[in-house]
């Protein structure tokens, strides 16, 4: 996102199941910190997950999730603004809809650019 919260790049790859979704979300803000290293300056991520935020704040009160808490600490230091900010779930169907149909296909998909490729809005052959 830019400073005006505007979406400048988005990504989604369809990750093998997680223990929870909260472990999920780890996983994904993660992933898109390391991908924005290669593809971004972007500083600002955000996510409709208050509880990964909550995270970010206080690392100490998610005892179970310190390894992959660390490795996002570890990325920051590459982020000298980082920010990640509430994006309310009314103003995130877009993304979730992105989300929710890279989970639909059946092999390894990984996409990251400025708008959804056509290709990307129909549904997978099974």
């Amino acid at each position: 996102m830019d400073s005006g919260e505007n979406t400048k790049l988005m990504g989604t790859q369809n990750f093998t199941p997680c223990e929870s979704a909260l472990h999920s979300e780890v996983e994904a803000l993660r992933w898109a910190m390391e991908n924005m290293l290669q593809h971004s300056p972007c500083q600002s991520f955000g996510t409709d997950c208050k509880e990964l935020i909550e995270m970010k704040k206080e690392p100490q009160e998610w005892p179970s999730f310190a390894t992959e808490l660390e490795k996002i600490e570890t990325l920051q230091i590459c982020f000298p603004d980082f920010k990640i900010t509430h994006v309310p779930r009314v103003r995130n169907q877009f993304y979730d809809f992105l989300a929710k149909t890279t989970r639909t296909f059946r092999r390894e998909l990984l996409f990251i650019g400025c708008f959804i490729p056509v290709w990307l809005h129909r549904l997978p052959q099974a």
